[in-house]
């Protein structure tokens, strides 16, 4: 019956083969945990804002429980050009009135990391001046000022830095377009090296300025998933996007989570898919439906960046993204390896659906078995976990298992566990 309840940089070889992109201090071995401005204020930036988070990620504890990255997005430098005798980009002192060392200097006396954001093209996404063909300048003006990561994006790409052929992304809610994750209408070869198109070598160019600077910077792709990302990331970057934006609705938190539930091959230490910034606290998600957002995206080994204001973020959402649990399990120094899904629910295995995705998941972790049963649906379902099922688990045996949202200790437990799961919430337990 069951229960309820200077950058020195080495390229590693790791599982299959993949070649891993590796810091000093062991910089970008697991997910980044911080908080991102554009989320919470878009172009609405200025040095009062970073701040007021960076005081809140201190008080509220964040910081203690691993949260380390604060990261100004778009819109940070004046809009008209670089400076005409250096060539760096110019911060918008209205908005940052000692710059971006300023803030950087107040960011690390708190005991914390300063990001920054440009793009792989002539502008940001806002406009902005950005980083093709000035490269080597912005990654040394980054490091003087005491940057500590960068978010790199993909937009305003120059028509001689297109790629020569468009690779399969199915990031789209219509599932016609993609049967079952496939895209039928591509022109790309079976045997095409993504590796060696324009868009890995534009990521490539500014990983490389980085590392000929004397201070270890984060690099995070935004990239979008675009050029089989997955190939040649994990050696270019710390993690790469594998999808389009995020948006604060459950529809597209179920979409991106499904497709990257078929990606997660080419995650493990040193290198994360990134299914987009977190958008707890934002828009009309639940509280159901933020606790299943957060808790896949940790248990999936994603980079963690909250993007909200946490002046008006509520007690018990500060409790989700502080779940002491789901964090272990994120940043795992023995086991890299994400959780995966080993049953899907409502849909027959292996289906890629946008609506409708896995909902059994389970990762092995230091502290035990991680366990989680998402409910898809808009009712409430009991859920079953059946140790026969799950990897790693003997069937028949008894398992210690934690109930991860309260922390209780639900006891010794045979066979399996039951649970009943409000619509678009996840149960979830630890087994030891």
């Amino acid at each position: 019956m069951c229960a309820m309840i200077s950058s020195t940089v080495a390229l590693l070889a790791l599982t299959g083969g993949v070649r891993a992109l590796v810091l000093d201090n062991n910089v970008g071995k697991l997910p980044a945990l911080g908080w991102n401005s554009w989320n919470a204020y878009s172009c609405d930036v200025d040095e009062d804002k970073i701040m007021q988070a960076a005081n809140y990620v201190v008080d509220l504890g964040l910081k203690d429980a691993g949260y380390e990255y604060i990261n100004i997005d778009d819109c940070w430098s004046i809009k008209t050009g670089r400076d005409n005798d250096t060539h760096q980009i110019i911060p918008d002192t209205s908005k940052f009135p000692q710059g971006i060392k300023g803030v950087a200097d107040k960011i690390h006396a708190l005991g914390l990391k300063l990001g920054v954001y440009s793009s792989a093209g002539t502008t940001t996404c806002a406009g902005y001046p950005a980083s093709i063909g000035y490269e080597s300048v912005d990654a040394a003006a980054f490091a003087a000022w005491g940057v500590d990561y960068l978010k790199y994006d993909n937009c305003a790409v120059p028509t001689n830095w297109t790629d020569q052929y468009v690779a399969c992304v199915p990031d789209s809610s219509d599932g016609s377009q993609f049967p079952n994750g496939t895209c039928p209408d591509s022109t790309v070869p079976a045997d095409y090296d993504w590796s060696t198109s324009n868009t890995a070598e534009r990521f490539r160019i500014m990983r490389d300025a980085l590392l000929d600077q004397n201070r270890t910077i984060l690099y995070s792709l935004c990239e979008w998933g675009q050029a089989d990302v997955e190939v040649w990331g994990n050696a270019t970057g710390t993690s790469w996007r594998m999808s389009g934006d995020i948006t604060p609705d459950w529809a597209r938190v179920a979409e991106i989570l499904n497709e990257n539930s078929f990606r997660l091959n080419s995650v493990d230490f040193w290198g994360h898919n990134d299914p987009d910034m977190l958008e707890v606290g934002n828009g009309n998600l639940t509280d159901a439906e933020a606790r299943s957002h957060f808790a896949l995206w940790a248990a999936m080994k994603s980079p963690l960046i909250i993007g909200t204001d946490l002046a008006k973020l509520s007690s018990d959402l500060v409790d989700v993204i502080k779940n002491p649990y789901l964090l272990a399990f994120s940043q795992d120094n023995v086991y890299g390896a994400p959780a995966t899904p080993y049953k899907w629910g409502v849909n027959p295995d292996w289906a890629f659906n946008a609506t409708n995705p896995a909902e059994f998941w389970s990762g092995q972790s230091s502290n035990g078995t991680l366990v989680l049963m998402l409910n898809t649906l808009d009712h409430d379902v009991e859920k079953e976990a059946v140790w026969s099922e799950i990897p790693g688990l003997d069937a028949g045996a008894e398992y210690k298992a934690i109930d991860v949202w309260s922390g209780k200790d639900m006891g010794n437990v045979k066979d399996c566990i039951k649970a009943t799961v409000a619509s678009h919430d996840t149960a979830i337990y630890l087994l030891q």
